[in-house]
């Protein structure tokens, strides 16, 4: 029962922070979104700041489950066909699991605020990206899949407007599946433009 309280203050702090940022979010107000009173909470975190950490950590997690990271990296495509296919689920997964969404956006609200969510923003919007795909892209040139090219360089190009595409899905939910197909076409054009066939 506790561990699902925790679970529950968790979740609820995530939308909140998400909607509101760290600052202006309430504990009184999130313990009573929940029916919970004040002391309550506290049984299970010592403060807000301890909430905000312990989300960040279970968020790194579940976005490295579901998406990969540069500690956790998809396996390398065998096909171009296979560098699409494993961009359009990548995409998916982060475009509407609800939770990556939140964080998403509670990281673009405090990374102006917070070192850690500065952070994290950096590696998820940027660096882990890159990373992640030079590594997936130097990979496909060793297997003659790519012609040979800077794979960092590739891969910047490739991430950059992909994840511009996702972060506009987040301000204008309802153009998401525009993203989507968008995200789709850039693919196959990356791979006619630097598959080898």
């Amino acid at each position: 029962m506790a561990k699902d309280t925790k679970e529950r203050i968790l979740e609820a702090a995530l939308e909140m922070f998400s909607q509101k940022g760290y600052a202006g979010t309430n504990i009184r107000e999130l313990t009573a979104s929940l029916g919970l009173v004040k002391s309550s909470m506290y049984r299970h975190f010592k403060s807000k700041e301890e909430i905000w950490n312990t989300l960040l950590d279970e968020m790194i997690a579940y976005y490295g489950a579901r998406f990969g990271s540069p500690e956790n990296l998809p396996p390398i495509p065998d096909s171009l066909e296979g560098l699409v296919a494993m961009t359009r689920h990548m995409t998916d997964v982060t475009i509407h699991d609800e939770k990556i969404i939140m964080t998403r956006k509670l990281l673009s609200i405090e990374q102006f605020r917070d070192e850690r969510a500065r952070d994290l923003a950096t590696k998820h919007f940027l660096t882990g990206l890159k990373e992640m795909f030079t590594h997936i892209f130097a990979g496909m040139m060793d297997k003659g899949l790519l012609r040979k090219d800077d794979p960092e360089m590739l891969a910047f190009a490739y991430t950059a407007p992909i994840s511009a595409l996702i972060h506009w899905s987040d301000r204008e939910p309802e153009k998401t599946e525009e993203a989507m197909a968008q995200i789709e076409a850039f693919s196959r054009h990356f791979v006619k433009t630097y598959g080898v066939n």
